[in-house]
């Protein structure tokens, strides 16, 4: 074999080897690293694609999707969470429920955001494309124009992960544009 065959098959089992010790050594065989940033980041990038301002990261809307998201996968219930008629400031909500260890935060995030094909600009409950509204309901929650905060819990069940994210201002108010 040739010198320089030789480096150069050195050379590719280097990067290959590097390539396939990368995400062991970056944490990407874990899902769930950095999870809050990477569910708060896969929003922003919808909202600000649309020009929606984005979204901060609230600690009081992640304990309250802890304690919801923790009652579904204990209870393999999958509802959504119905709040006090006389909260002052209800909070929105979008569950994601999926097989458990198998989806990317960004994956669950991109399965509310997959639904604005369906969506068209027009007041809430009239938004979709099909006249069903919970074909484009966990997308305009995503979108509300008046949300600001979101704080999201993942939660693990038997066999499904589950996935509660709380937004404020809440959206989807009947009569309202998503954005």
């Amino acid at each position: 074999m040739s010198l320089s065959r030789l480096i150069s098959s050195r050379c590719l089992k280097g990067r290959l080897a590097a390539a396939l010790v990368a995400p062991a050594l970056l944490g990407a065989t874990d899902l769930t690293v950095n999870l809050d940033a990477r569910l708060l980041a896969a929003h922003n990038r919808e909202r600000t694609a649309s020009g929606l301002p984005p979204l901060d990261w609230n600690p009081a809307l992640a304990a309250s999707a802890t304690r919801w998201a923790d009652r579904l996968a204990a209870t393999g219930a999958f509802h959504h969470y119905s709040p006090d008629p006389r909260d002052r400031d209800p909070q929105g909500e979008n569950l994601w429920a999926g097989t458990r260890g198998a989806f990317a935060p960004e994956a669950m995030v991109a399965a509310w955001a997959a639904e604005k094909r369906h969506y068209r600009p027009a007041a809430i409950p009239f938004a979709s494309k099909t006249g069903n509204f919970d074909d484009v309901g966990h997308y305009t929650q995503l979108m509300w124009r008046r949300s600001t905060a979101v704080g999201c819990a993942l939660a693990r069940g038997r066999v499904e992960d589950v996935l509660v994210c709380r937004y404020s201002e809440g959206g989807n108010v009947v009569g309202e544009l998503a954005f």
